[in-house]
């Protein structure tokens, strides 16, 4: 069992996904109340991530996060081949798994909601404290949950940004690959089922909480 591409892999998505959930929130609420010229593009933008190639979209990561783009230049040598650059490379690749769930949960909140809080003196971001993450919180959990276990198992766009550096880059689905590829089919095996259990477990859980606070809520009511 390689656990340092383990620990860095759980490193990965437990990053990626406290540093996407509050960009996450923010692009659902725009789009979920928001009505402006550009709204269908940035929700297409938004999703583009669920239909294009990993391989693509890791070349355009690649080529944005080099030490000669604009942006690396910026950054003072880029973040290509970097736990940062992958961070970055992660957030953008799971964000629809992020936002869709978190679209969904702030759409169903009576608008009549928002506007008595606003009637109360509360500000936009106290509404949003107080009352509509509250509210949302089954897309926040889905959101917690799918982001993780996204990034988790993310193997082209990781490979294509970070390569296989041991201890920097080489998550646990690349040193799958690299087993696989060495003809060491038990080894990698256990890794692939660990990987597998601690997907299903993340999804479990997810389950378990919904149904608790459900309940809660019912009893509250």
């Amino acid at each position: 069992m390689d656990w340092e591409a383990l620990l860095l892999s759980l490193r990965l998505a437990a990053w990626t996904t406290l540093l996407l959930l509050p960009l996450a929130i923010l692009l659902a609420r725009t789009l979920a109340w928001s009505r402006f010229p550009g709204r269908g593009l940035l929700e297409a933008l938004v999703t583009l991530p669920l239909v294009l190639p990993p391989t693509v979209l890791g070349y355009y990561l690649l080529m944005a996060l080099a030490p000669d783009s604009p942006l690396g230049r910026l950054l003072g040598g880029g973040l290509a081949f970097h736990f940062s650059g992958l961070v970055v490379a992660s957030m953008v690749y799971s964000l629809p798994f992020a936002v869709q769930p978190l679209l969904r949960a702030m759409e169903g909140i009576p608008r009549e909601l928002r506007e008595a809080a606003w009637c109360c003196g509360l500000t936009p971001w106290q509404s949003l404290l107080r009352v509509e993450l509250p509210l949302a919180w089954p897309g926040v959990l889905s959101a917690v949950v799918l982001s993780f276990a996204h990034t988790l198992g993310e193997f082209g766009v990781v490979l294509m940004v970070g390569g296989n550096i041991p201890g920097e880059t080489r998550t646990l689905s690349i040193a799958i690959y690299d087993k696989v590829l060495a003809f060491e089919e038990a080894a990698a095996g256990r890794m692939a089922l660990l990987l597998l259990g601690i997907t299903l477990l993340a999804l479990a859980l997810m389950q378990w909480l919904d149904r608790r606070l459900r309940v809660r809520e019912r009893g509250h009511g």
